[in-house]
């Protein structure tokens, strides 16, 4: 057998591997992606079957016959689910921004700066990380309570502007840009301020757009501070909201399953207007 047809049997094989090798991935990665897809679409079946229709049979039927809103009309009648969505808007939109806010300065300080005691300081803060939210609850609600910010907005809203974790993200961005930028703008004279907002910022801006949408993510989902520091039900957020519509209709699994497909859809929808920031942003902190 001649050289040239050896290799070229060589290259039909290696092709041969590499087309099964990636049909075997991309099965994988598909059931994978089912599986996190599956219990979004057996929640928005049940919620949009009529009464007719079982919701535990077996085998299950993931087919509306037909599509019912009934399950919907019925959580917003027994809920304000409304009110809690405006609930959860206005703590989004207020804690989302100021909590990236801090998280830059902290990240910038942690990050690019030098000043004694960085590291302790970053350790303590990093070190928040890993103590139960539980453990938490009492000192934030004693400091809450002495500020007189308990039962408001105000109360949700304070305690959630730090988060450890934005602070790990931003400030390992920041470490990342090189200090030559950094030199070259206080050698044109810009200050500290003008280094930070002109420079420093739009080089981190996919890693703090992801500080962003996972706190959007968390601000969207809290439920065991609200729980805490509420009292006044018209002030609760949506995912408290869920679970004050699971007491009073425990029984009703469609307007359970309706309410939360109804407290899904706006993360679903902010994924699909930034999912292409989301993915920079995943670019941006694998490279920081």
């Amino acid at each position: 057998m001649s050289t040239v047809t050896t290799q070229r049997l060589r290259a039909r094989r290696r092709n041969w591997y590499r087309i099964v090798g990636d049909g075997v991935l991309y099965v994988v990665l598909s059931l994978i992606a089912l599986g996190f897809i599956a219990p979004f679409v057996i929640l928005a079946s049940s919620a949009l079957k009529p009464l007719s229709q079982d919701l535990f049979g077996f085998p299950p039927d993931l087919i509306p016959r037909p599509p019912s809103m009934d399950s919907f009309r019925e959580a917003f009648r027994a809920v304000p689910l409304l009110k809690y969505m405006g609930n959860s808007i206005i703590y989004a939109v207020t804690i989302v921004p100021l909590s990236a806010l801090v998280c830059l300065l902290a990240g910038y300080a942690f990050g690019a700066l030098r000043f004694r005691g960085r590291n302790i300081f970053f350790i303590m803060v990093l070190g928040t990380m890993f103590l139960p939210a539980e453990v938490m609850l009492i000192p934030r609600y004693l400091v809450a309570s002495d500020l007189g910010i308990t039962n408001g907005y105000l109360g949700v809203i304070l305690p959630s502007l730090l988060s450890a974790f934005g602070c790990l993200i931003m400030r390992q961005a920041f470490a990342g840009v090189p200090t030559e930028l950094r030199e070259a703008a206080r050698i044109d004279g810009a200050n500290e301020w003008q280094i930070f907002s002109r420079v420093m910022v739009p080089a981190v801006r996919p890693s703090l757009a992801i500080v962003m949408i996972f706190g959007f993510v968390n601000v969207w989902n809290s439920f065991l501070w609200p729980l805490v520091v509420l009292n006044d039900e018209s002030k609760y957020p949506i995912a408290l909201g869920i679970a004050y519509l699971a007491g009073i209709g425990s029984s009703d699994e469609r307007s359970l399953a309706a309410g939360s497909v109804a407290s899904i859809i706006p993360i679903v929808i902010v994924f699909l207007i930034l999912q292409r920031q989301i993915m920079d942003g995943m670019k941006g902190a694998v490279k920081g």
